[in-house]
C-alpha cells in the first residue's frame, strides 16, 4: 500500500473528531501531542483549528500508518514532528524536539480500520490471514506464538482479564485441544475454534461473533496495551502545561476504567489511605476532570461508523501549581 496512492481518510473514519477538537480548544502557537496518530485525522483537525504557528508531535508504532499520516499532514509538514514509537514513549519524542510541555494531548486507543480490514495484519476474525496482531515491530511475540505456546492458565487469564470473556477457561481448553492436532496459524482457524467452544445456544444468541473477546484479549497481550496505557497515564500529567487538556478515547471497559481512575486520582491529589482521617502526604490536585461521565458518539456517528458505538471520551485539564484553574 503506497501512501501516494491511497487517501488515508478513505481507510479509516476518525472517531469523535468534533468532540475532541471542541474540548481540546486548539489555539494559534500551541503545541500538541497525538500519541496514537493513526491516519492523522485528529491531528489534521487540531492543526487546522489551531491555525497559525501551531505545532504537533505525532506517534505511531505502525510504520505504514505513519507513512499515510505523513502524506495527509503534508500541508503542515514544517510544523509536524512524527515518530515511529508507541505512545508510552512520548517523552522521548518531546525531548527530541525540545518541548518541556504541551498545550494539549489526545490518545485514541482504538485499532484502526486499516489494521482490522487488512487480512495480512492478523487482527480480524472475519477475514482470513496469518495470526499476527502486532501493531509494530516492537511487539515481542505474535498472537500465533501466544496461542501455540502458553499454558492453559496463562491463556485463560489473557482471555478473561483482557477479553473479559466468562468462558475463558473453556476457550483455552478448546485451543489447547486443537493445537495438539495441528499448529494454529490463521485467524479464521482460531475464530472457528473459539466459536465451537461456545455452547450452541450462546452461539445463536450472541450479539457479536463469539471470537470477539478472545481476539481482543490476544491483541492487548501481544501489544502490551495495558502496560502502555499505565505508563502513559503515570507520565503525561507532568508534561502538560497548566490549562492544557488531555482527551482520551477508549473502546472497552478495561481501558475506560484505567483512564477514569487515573483522572480521579490526579484530581483528588491526596494519596493517603481511605481510612486515614487527616491527610499527611501533602498531595494537591493536579487535574480537573471535565467530563464527569464519558462522552459517547452521537446517533448519527454511530450509524455512519459502527465502530464508534463503543467509543468513550474522557477529558481532564491540568491545574496551575496552586491547584486553581489556569
Amino acid at each position: 500500500m503506497k501512501p501516494e496512492t491511497f487517501d488515508p481518510a478513505s481507510l479509516h473514519t476518525t472517531v469523535l473528531l468534533h468532540e475532541v477538537v471542541e474540548w481540546l480548544r486548539p489555539a494559534p502557537g500551541g503545541r500538541y501531542l497525538d500519541g496514537t496518530l493513526g491516519m492523522g485525522g485528529h491531528s489534521l483537525a487540531i492543526l487546522r483549528t489551531a491555525g497559525e504557528k501551531a505545532e504537533l508531535v505525532g506517534l505511531d508504532r505502525d510504520q505504514e500508518a505513519l507513512a499515510l499520516a505523513r502524506t495527509r499532514l503534508a500541508e503542515f509538514a514544517d510544523r509536524v514532528h512524527l515518530f515511529n514509537l508507541p505512545f508510552s514513549r512520548f517523552e522521548e519524542a518531546l525531548d527530541e524536539v525540545g518541548w518541556d510541555t504541551v498545550d494539549g494531548a489526545v490518545l485514541d486507543l482504538g485499532v484502526s480500520s486499516m489494521q482490522l480490514d487488512v487480512a495480512e495484519r492478523g487482527f480480524s476474525f472475519v477475514h482470513d490471514g496469518p495470526l499476527d496482531m502486532r501493531m509494530g515491530t516492537d511487539a515481542a511475540a505474535s498472537a500465533e506464538e501466544l496461542v501455540n505456546t502458553l499454558k492453559h492458565g496463562d491463556l485463560a487469564r489473557i482471555i478473561r482479564a483482557y477479553g473479559e470473556d466468562p468462558l475463558a477457561g473453556k476457550i483455552a481448553s478448546a485451543i489447547l485441544k486443537a493445537r495438539d492436532k495441528e499448529r494454529i496459524t490463521r485467524t479464521l482457524q482460531l475464530a472457528e475454534i473459539v466459536r465451537l467452544a461456545y455452547p450452541p445456544k450462546m452461539r445463536h444468541t450472541a450479539r457479536n461473533h463469539p471470537a470477539t473477546r478472545t481476539f481482543q484479549g490476544l491483541r492487548i497481550a501481544v501489544n502490551r496495551e495495558t502496560e502502555e496505557l499505565e505508563r502513559y497515564l503515570q507520565t503525561i500529567v507532568g508534561r502538560l502545561k497548566p490549562g492544557a487538556r488531555l482527551a482520551i478515547i477508549s473502546f472497552h471497559s478495561l481501558e475506560d476504567r484505567a483512564v477514569k481512575h487515573a483522572f480521579r486520582d490526579a484530581a483528588k491529589g491526596c494519596k493517603c489511605p481511605p481510612h486515614q482521617l487527616h491527610c499527611t502526604c501533602g498531595g494537591v490536585p493536579e487535574m480537573k476532570v471535565l467530563t464527569k461521565k464519558p462522552l459517547a458518539a452521537s446517533d448519527a456517528e454511530r450509524d455512519a461508523n459502527p465502530r464508534a458505538r463503543s467509543a468513550k471520551l474522557r477529558v481532564a485539564e491540568k491545574l496551575a501549581p496552586d491547584g486553581d484553574d489556569a
